[in-house]
């Protein structure tokens, strides 16, 4: 299933498809809708049924004006948790994608590593209670991963909201868990009303007990699940982290907004340097007996006591809402214009602003990088605004703010990408309190400038609980509300606007249930081996079964099941490979190619590229000669892009950890101006700046016989370093187009195997201000110096 298709549009299509059969007397496997959907649902594959139950308030009542709430019945939807469980333990596509014991990973360096969730400290010590009891013994532990997002749609009536509640299991691996395979599925809806707190609180409590009673006997004797491998399995089960806001953090842990639901500091002195002491429920359970409700609200932040489980624990700091909406835009962005104000006054900080959107408009395109045409100035945030803005923001404010505003953004952005890598050492953990220390320390001009009064805010500091609980659990990327973000459009989102608006509850239902059904005779037909190749590839088999044929098809290899365009790749893991586009722009000899591309020496930049690959394997290669090298007087081929896969576990990508990225070079970009990427070039060194790695502009892609070889090529403009080290302020290396000892652009000629991937370039802006003139597609062409943008995405942070 790649596409969602409304009723009236399935009709069409199979209409089409039988008007096209009607002369082989054939008809479509299905007449309607109707009949499709009939089809679905009686599928047995991944048939967990929706059950419901109510709840309502059943207190003391006001003999007169009863609130409307006490009176209401709330209706809570869910699926049977265990069954969903045996369909993700189940699922083929995590065959080979899971861990069934914990343990402990070790570098070369003998340094522990921290990657999955069964990596961490939290697991190996569950397994050790657990297995006290002899008759656990033989079991596998599988860890619930229970979160809720509170955004909603309008599926409500009343003073109700509905809010998704999602669950997956630790088991699975990290890059399965983001490459989104089904290891999330929707659990329920819970109903929570938009007021009256302590109700609220206690509803959402008793609503998580009751859908997960039938789970709760299987935590102390196993049960049995059918495994991805095929074979059944004894399991235990036990609650893991749970992945929530801060919100709903808040509400979860039964602890006063304001204040940490992780740890004892009191909510005024959040940013202190005191030692965190943790939550405990054994010490919660005394303070509630012994306490009055009012000195557990003052002064310790408490507003009840419903723990079943030692819940502060599992609550896991959520990178995405806390860290990148949270903290990097509602706090560092906001005080950023709130310090121009006051420095500046309110129409020159304007003037200011305005500029700091014309940089952000003016970054060159790149891979994954939402354009902002108008800068950052609009009403609606939403993840992937922040998220695109993490990556352009630094180099914009540098030359508008002082340089420990710089500093701050600089080490909140490390520690953002540090704890988002897939696998976390000791070393890395060093590197991330280092990170926190420099933005702690730099942050202070907010203060000193009278931007901010206190620092003590429950999103940042949930920034000093990362290293302990990457300890206790796993590297943060495979525990972020990004997943359940994701699975919320397909599930609640997505549903909601293919319903007819009226009592769309029930409708969303059916719909996620069709959905879970498809998805689960997916993996079935995969594992069966029915769904290799495609439609065409099995008529061209067939055909080929009765002679031989003389056609072409090409067909992509790895296609994503996110489809054709997608980024991210299922396939094999390779550290990095490019490939030209399948059909070149043209053919052309070597001096009429020279002339179009404006290289007068371009004859002489294929010979000098021969010269170097017939004598690669030489340490001490001749001096290339042009007036004795070999002329070259074939045709070359000239291509518009190529595609780079490389491995990328960080970001956003398929089971095996493989990104696909395009690198462009064309004459016009959609009918506008020339597109001419950056990459990284490998180059066989061991210096020291980014990893041996250099920048060059791609100008043109082009390929060549000579004799027996064939060569695919990149015409690449080099840049050089300015500096021999990071620039101290943004942490980023600067470069500047390379010349030759004429003035003239240092042009050579590369082959593809040497190029790593795409490189995005930011320019060094300084404190004039940019003419509107200048657009995102002048960016590479009107500056001097750029910084390399090592925020671009995750795997170029790890090598930049």
């Amino acid at each position: 299933m790649r596409n969602q298709t409304s009723a009236k549009q399935i009709d069409t299509l199979l209409d089409l498809w039988a008007a096209s059969l009607i002369k082989h007397n054939d008809a479509p496997p299905f007449t309607g809708h109707r009949d499709l959907y009939n089809t679905i649902n009686v599928t047995p594959l991944g048939d967990v049924p929706w059950e419901t139950f109510s709840m309502s308030y059943n207190g003391a009542k006001p003999l007169h004006d009863i609130p409307p709430w006490m009176d209401v019945t709330y209706d809570v939807w869910f699926q049977d948790p265990r069954l969903l469980l045996h369909d993700i333990l189940g699922n083929p596509d995590f065959n080979g994608e899971m861990e069934y014991v914990p343990y402990q990973d070790y570098t070369v360096e003998d340094k522990r590593c921290f990657k999955n969730f069964f990596s961490g400290d939290w697991a190996w010590s569950q397994v050790d209670i657990i297995a006290q009891n002899e008759v656990n013994h033989g079991s596998s532990f599988v860890l619930l991963i229970i979160g809720s997002d509170k955004t909603t749609v309008s599926v409500a009536t009343g003073h109700t909201k509905y809010h998704p509640l999602y669950m997956s299991i630790g088991n699975i691996f990290n890059s399965t868990q983001r490459a989104h395979h089904n290891g999330v599925v929707l659990v329920g809806f819970l109903a929570i009303p938009k007021n009256y707190r302590n109700f609220r609180r206690q509803m959402f409590h008793c609503s998580l007990a009751k859908i997960f009673e039938a789970v709760k006997p299987y935590m102390d004797t196993p049960d049995v699940a059918r495994f991805p491998n095929g074979h059944f399995h004894r399991v235990i089960y036990g609650l893991s982290p749970y992945i929530a806001d801060y919100p709903e953090q808040v509400l979860l842990s039964g602890v006063v907004q304001g204040w940490c639901p992780k740890c004892l500091v009191d909510r005024r002195d959040l940013d202190g340097d005191g030692p965190c002491l943790r939550w405990c429920k054994k010490h919660r359970e005394l303070l509630v007996e012994e306490l009055e409700y009012g000195k557990l609200w003052e002064e310790y932040g408490i507003v009840g006591d419903l723990m079943v489980t030692d819940i502060h624990e599992l609550i896991f700091p959520d990178i995405l809402h806390q860290i990148i909406k949270g903290a990097f835009k509602d706090h560092l962005v906001d005080w950023v214009e709130s310090y121009l104000k006051i420095t500046h006054g309110t129409s020159h900080a304007t003037h200011i602003m305005d500029d700091i959107d014309n940089r952000i408009a003016a970054v060159a395109s790149f891979t994954g990088l939402r354009q902002f045409p108008e800068g950052r100035g609009f009403k609606q945030w939403t993840s992937d605004d922040s998220k695109a803005l993490m990556k352009v923001y630094l180099p914009a404010i540098r030359g508008h703010v002082p340089d420990d505003v710089v500093r701050t953004f600089s080490a909140f952005l490390d520690f953002c990408y540090i704890v988002r890598c897939d696998m976390l050492t000791e070393d890395d953990l060093l590197q991330l309190q280092d990170a926190l220390d420099r933005f702690h320390r730099y942050q202070e001009i907010f203060k000193t400038t009278g931007v901010a009064l206190s620092f003590s805010l429950p999103r940042q500091h949930s920034l000093n609980h990362y290293l302990l609980l990457i300890r206790l659990f796993e590297a943060p990327n495979g525990l972020c509300s990004s997943i359940t973000e994701s699975k919320h459009i397909k599930a609640v989102k997505e549903p909601w606007r293919r319903s007819s608006r009226y009592k769309a509850l029930g409708q969303m239902l059916l719909t996620n249930q069709r959905l879970n059904k498809l998805a689960a005779a997916r993996a079935d037909f995969q594992a069966r081996g029915m769904l290799k190749g495609s439609c065409l590839s099995e008529a061209l088999h067939k055909l080929r079964k009765h002679g031989p044929m003389f056609l072409n098809v090409n067909e992509p290899k790895h296609r994503s099941i996110k489809g054709e365009l997608s980024e991210i790749v299922d396939g094999p893991t390779v550290e990095a490979h490019v490939e030209l586009a399948a059909t070149p722009r043209g053919r052309y000899d070597v001096h009429a190619l020279g002339d179009e591309l404006g290289l007068p020496h371009f004859q002489q930049m294929i010979q000098e590229f021969l010269h170097d690959q017939a004598h690669t394997a030489n340490p001490d290669p001749p001096v290339f000669d042009p007036a004795s090298a070999p002329l070259f007087l074939g045709r070359i081929s000239i291509f518009n892009s190529a595609a780079a896969s490389f491995y990328a576990p960080s970001d956003l990508s398929g089971t095996g950890g493989m990104r696909c990225e395009h690198i462009h070079t064309v004459s016009s970009w959609r009918g506008g101006a020339p597109c001419h990427d950056c990459v990284f070039v490998n180059m066989n060194t061991d210096a020291d700046l980014m990893n041996g790695l250099a920048v060059a502009r791609v100008l043109h892609f082009v390929s060549f016989t000579d004799r027996t070889s064939f060569f695919q090529c990149a015409v690449v403009w080099w840049f050089s370093h300015v500096l021999d080290e990071c620039d101290l302020d943004t942490g980023m290396y600067v470069v500047a187009p390379a010349t030759l000892e004429d003035d003239t652009p240092d042009i050579s000629i590369i082959h593809i195997d040497c190029i790593f991937h795409a490189a995005h370039l930011i320019p060094v802006y300084g404190s004039n201000f940019l003419p509107r003139t200048v657009t995102s597609h002048d960016s590479y062409d009107v500056f001097q110096s750029y910084f390399v943008n090592k925020y671009a995405d995750h795997h170029t942070f790890e090598i930049a």
